[in-house]
Formats: C-alpha cells, sequence, structure tokens
C-alpha cells in the first residue's frame, strides 16, 4: 500500500493536473474502417498529465492499451490532505475518436476489452477502478471519504485530464454496480458527458421499502423453475447440520473464516438465501435444466453442489468478503440493499434472514446511514436526466427497484430485454429498441451519419465484432451484489 504524500507535495500535483474540460466539438462522420491512431506519441502525451505514471502498456492490434496510476486526493473537499493512486486503463483507437468512460464499480481489469458503447461508436475507451478497492485505496483508508460524491469527483478529475488529449465527445457506461456510478457522476457533473449509458442499474430510493423484490420473484421465469428453485432452497436449509459439518471441512480444506460475518451458521444461512436471487441474476429461464428436479430425493451432494454453483460457499468468508468491504461498505452507508421475505420456507428454518450489508463490514469500520442519498439521485433522475439510457433485463431481480424518468427527462430512455438477466445489453432489445438506441448512442457519440439521423432503424455498431474484445460472460459478483 501506498503512504499518502506530503501536503505540500500532494497540493503542488493537485494544482498541476486540475485543467478545464475543452468544448464541445462538431458531430463527425461515420467511419467504420477507422484504424490505429497515428499518434505515436500518445504515451507521451498521457504520461506528460501532471500525476500520471505507466503501469505496462498492453499491444492490441489495431489499438493502444495502457494500465496507468493516477493521483488523486483522499477528499476532494479538502485536495491538500492527502492523496492515493487510482488504477486507470486507457484503450486508445484515435484521438479523432468519440470516448467511452467505463467504470464496474469495482477493480478495473487490467486486460483489454471493450464495452457496448465503445463498439457501437468504434471509439476510445477510458476504465476507472472504484476507490478503496485495493490497490486503489488510501493508506490509512479514511473510510468516511467513500461516497458517491468522491467517486464522481474522481471522474470529473480523469475526464477533465484526459479531455485535452480526446477532444471528441465523451459517453459514460457501466453495469449494474457501473451503471448506478455512472448516473451518479452524471447527477453531480452533469457538463462533462454528453451521454449516459447504464446497464442494468438498481436505484434503492427507499431502504426499507422493498416489496417490489417479493412482487417480483412470485413472477419472474415459469412456476415450474421456481418452484424447483425454492425446494432446492428450502432442502438446504432443512439439511442444514449434514451441510454445514460439510462447509466445516470445506472451510478447514481452504483456510476460509468467519470473523466478520460472525459464524459460520451465518455464513451457511447467507450463501443459501442468496440462491434463488442468485440463479436469475446471472442464469436464464433455459438454465433451470440443470437445477436438482426433486430437491427432496436429491443427495447432499446434489443439493450442495447446486447451491454452490450459484451462490458460492465462499462468499462469506472472511476472505471472500474482503475485496468487496468498499461495495458493503457503501451498501451500509448510501446505496442500500434488498430484503426479501421466503413464505415458501417454513419460519424454524430461516434463523437471519436477509442479513443487512453492516454484518459484512469489519467491525473496526464505523458506517452512518444517509437516507437522503438515494432520494437525490433518484429525484434529479426523474427530473434532470438528458441524454441518459438504462437498459434493465426481464428476469434480473435487480431491475425491480430500476430508475425511471419523469416529465422533467429530455431525450433520455428506459428499455428492458425480454428474458435476460444481469448481463442485458442493448444487443437483446427488441429490434425497434435496439435500434433506437443504437441510434441515440451515435448521436451523443456525435458520429451518427445522416442516413441514421433521418431513420434510426439503420443504426449498427461501427466497429467490426471482435471475439476477444467483444465477447464476456454477465459481470459476477459473488453473493448478493449488484
Amino acid at each position: 500500500m501506498r503512504k499518502a504524500l506530503r501536503w505540500l507535495l500532494a497540493l503542488t500535483v493537485l494544482i498541476g493536473t486540475l485543467s478545464t474540460a475543452g468544448a464541445a466539438t462538431a458531430a463527425q462522420p461515420e467511419a467504420t474502417g477507422t484504424t490505429a491512431s497515428t499518434d505515436v506519441d500518445i504515451k507521451d502525451r498521457l504520461l506528460a498529465i501532471p500525476g500520471m505514471s505507466l503501469i505496462q502498456e498492453k499491444p492490441y492490434t489495431g489499438y493502444r492499451f495502457f494500465v496507468l496510476n493516477y493521483t488523486q486526493p483522499i477528499d476532494h473537499r479538502h485536495p491538500s490532505k492527502g492523496t492515493f493512486q487510482q488504477r486507470i486503463t486507457v484503450l486508445h483507437k484515435d484521438t479523432s475518436r468519440p470516448t467511452v468512460f467505463y467504470t464496474s464499480g469495482y477493480n478495473v481489469s487490467t486486460n483489454p476489452g471493450r464495452r457496448e458503447p465503445t463498439q457501437i461508436v468504434d471509439g476510445n475507451q477510458v476504465a476507472m477502478e472504484y476507490r478503496f478497492f485495493t490497490p486503489s485505496r488510501p493508506d490509512p483508508a479514511d473510510w468516511s471519504k467513500l461516497d458517491i460524491w468522491q467517486a464522481a469527483s474522481d471522474q470529473h478529475r480523469i475526464f477533465e485530464a484526459l479531455k485535452p488529449i480526446y477532444t471528441k465527445n465523451w459517453l459514460s457506461t457501466g453495469g449494474s454496480k457501473g451503471g448506478m456510478t455512472a448516473t451518479y457522476y452524471e447527477r453531480f457533473y452533469p457538463r462533462d458527458m454528453d451521454g449516459v449509458v447504464a446497464y442494468v442499474a438498481p436505484n434503492d430510493v427507499v431502504n426499507d421499502e422493498d416489496s417490489a423484490y417479493d412482487r417480483f420473484f412470485t413472477t419472474v421465469g415459469t412456476k415450474e423453475c421456481r418452484d424447483k428453485l425454492n425446494a432446492v432452497q428450502r432442502e438446504a436449509l432443512v439439511r442444514r447440520e449434514p451441510l454445514e459439518k460439510k462447509y466445516e471441512a470445506y472451510a478447514a480444506d481452504n483456510g476460509f473464516t468467519f470473523t466478520t460475518v460472525g459464524s459460520l451458521d451465518k455464513a451457511y444461512e447467507a450463501v443459501v438465501l442468496d440462491y434463488v436471487w442468485g440463479f436469475w441474476q446471472y442464469s436464464l429461464l433455459s438454465d433451470c435444466a440443470a437445477i436438482p428436479a426433486d430437491a427432496a430425493t436429491a443427495s447432499d451432494q446434489d443439493i450442495w453442489d447446486s447451491v454452490d454453483t450459484i451462490s458460492g460457499f465462499s462468499a462469506y468468508t472472511d476472505q471472500g468478503l474482503e475485496p468487496y468491504t468498499p461495495y458493503y461498505y457503501q451498501a451500509a452507508t448510501q446505496l442500500g440493499a434488498p430484503t426479501i421475505h421466503f413464505p415458501y420456507i417454513e419460519k424454524q428454518y430461516v434463523r437471519y434472514g436477509y442479513q443487512p450489508p453492516r454484518n459484512f463490514v469489519p467491525s473496526s469500520i464505523p458506517t452512518r446511514w444517509q437516507p437522503g442519498a438515494m432520494r437525490d439521485v433518484d429525484s434529479w433522475v426523474r427530473h434532470h436526466a438528458h441524454h441518459m439510457l438504462y437498459v434493465y433485463g426481464q428476469n434480473d431481480p435487480w431491475g425491480a427497484e430500476r430508475f425511471r424518468l419523469g416529465s422533467g427527462a429530455r431525450d433520455s430512455y428506459v428499455f428492458t430485454a425480454p428474458g435476460l438477466n444481469h448481463g442485458a445489453n442493448v444487443a437483446g432489445l427488441v429490434a425497434d429498441e435496439k435500434a433506437l438506441a443504437t441510434a441515440r448512442i451515435l448521436e451523443w457519440a456525435g458520429v451518427a451519419s445522416s442516413a441514421v439521423k433521418s431513420d434510426p432503424s439503420a443504426a449498427k455498431p461501427l466497429a467490426k465484432f471482435d471475439a476477444k474484445l467483444d465477447v464476456r460472460d454477465v459481470e459476477r459478483e459473488p453473493g448478493l451484489r449488484p
């Protein structure tokens, strides 16, 4: 971990890194055949930014890919009080192309990859590691500086640093917690981006009112599939004693401990109660064929394997929780977390129910709930959304509480991909909505052709599909995490 720099050095670096965002530029013509930039000095230009340093450059045909560190203030309100190094990546194509700003809301991948909007606009891509996810964590860590405004301010400073190089239009994007992050960034810095594409972004406005999730689980998929899943989940609690012995052996073999959650018993129930949610979040209806058909007669091993495959018995161990402490901290302070009920399981089998995120944060880290944070964002989206596109999956539980648009929203959309899960995307929308969404993304990026402007049905991604860059599984986070 890195020590915080002395305040004088920090202040010098931070003053040097501040710059004014460039003015919006005119729309660019459609350019499906573009190749890598001839800007042979792009690395030098990036490294000339005060506070920017190179970790690694990785080759990829048609692009240059950089893994970088950027010096950020621990507290954007008091930038002289220390800094930390935040990892970012740049997938560079050409400075004449638009740029997509992506974050997962968690760690950043250090391998080249292209998000859907980047392929659609055939552009550059900047990705940011969310603050406090290691190694982008201050040392010592003042957890009170982990909030949605501070993280949005990280993005704002990165944008301001890179905008003089990437002068064309910018879009922000992210999936799940990344979609939430893109939304919060837009709320606090609405003049930075030319458009927002947020995928499967939960919106828990009132943390104590979660009936929408209960309603969702009574109708999702088919009754046959719901009944199979519910039966396996119930059976895992009925067989708690033998399966917890198996869990003890599993933990001992892998060196797992349970200090944060409090006990193996609490961790076991948390994993089991994630089972139905986890299936619908990451699986398709067709995957129900792999669920034990008759839970009551299935072997202990079959029940264990099904729960472990979907929920993951390592999720609530200390070792499984530690990398996600920043998420649970935010869920306990601002984001909120869902609570659902289990009417098909007798009360004697459920000892704890859905545990609050505070239970998954080490006791040494204080948390304070801020009820107004999500209400503020929700109200802003309803009344001020501009050039914002939300995509949800029909069978994704997180979409039960979603962002919605009000009368004040302009040129903004909420679409649902039929039959899809937490991996829903524009490509999975019905034809008319897919075309409209693609056309709006191209327009916001400043690369829509005249044909697309006059007829959205003509809209298609500008970059050719690349199996290595564009194919990815659903972004899976173990445990009940967006």
